[in-house]
């Protein structure tokens, strides 16, 4: 993910790797934690996860600036509808609504590829938005320059009968495999799921466990 405007507008959308998956009880999101201005690694602890509702995340790919926004308009706007209706605004209509403003501003366009993924009366869901509104449902979603590389593993791994703790394991694989091999990705592991249950964002503790179980060196400990 990129903290400066640059001439490359592919370079803006790919600087990053984020994950979603629709698992057999929920849906799991996850991305890494590295930002870069051009070739410099401008933070190693960037937020690229956002909790929209109890009900509903979004990985971004792009510019912070334009995802911080997005993820403050989205959940707003999911919010007011929850106190209008009583009800959450299902996967699918946050998808759209995130579609629609990311098409409803083509004079000054958001530079920012999302996963939107949540968990519904139909089930789980995963929805890649694009800059220009696209919004296409899969079963699982790879967004950003480390992407090719998560998808070698997810193409080779991901059933639709494995459960939210295996998709969990899976997601940091694909991750570590991306951060690996693209310099746009690194620096540690932002997990959430999303059951009918409960939201759950995963602790530092919670992702260096399972590391160690799956073998996977823990990342560096930032000063």
């Amino acid at each position: 993910m990129h903290v400066v405007t640059a001439k490359d507008e592919e370079r803006l959308l790919k600087g990053t790797t984020t994950i979603g998956m629709v698992c057999k009880d929920g849906v799991v999101l996850a991305t890494e934690r590295r930002a870069t201005a051009g070739t410099m690694i401008a933070n190693k602890s960037t937020n690229k996860l956002f909790k929209i509702d109890q009900n509903v995340g979004m990985t971004v790919a792009g510019l912070v600036g334009d995802a911080q926004v997005l993820g403050r308009y989205l959940r707003a706007e999911v919010s007011l509808y929850r106190l209008r209706r009583s009800a959450p605004l299902s996967t699918e209509g946050a998808a759209t609504l995130l579609a629609n403003i990311l098409s409803g501003n083509r004079m000054f366009p958001y530079y920012a590829w999302l996963i939107l993924g949540g968990v519904d009366g139909k089930g789980g869901h995963v929805f890649s938005v694009d800059p220009a509104g696209g919004s296409i449902e899969d079963r699982y979603v790879s967004v950003g320059s480390g992407s090719t590389f998560a998808y070698g593993v997810l193409e080779e791994v991901y059933s639709r009968d494995m459960s939210v703790s295996d998709g969990v394991d899976l997601a940091l694989r694909g991750l570590t495999v991306a951060m690996k091999r693209d310099s746009a990705s690194g620096d540690g592991y932002i997990v959430h799921t999303i059951t009918s249950k409960e939201y759950r964002e995963f602790s530092e503790d919670e992702i260096n466990k399972r590391l160690k179980a799956l073998k996977i060196p823990l990342p560096p400990v930032l000063p």
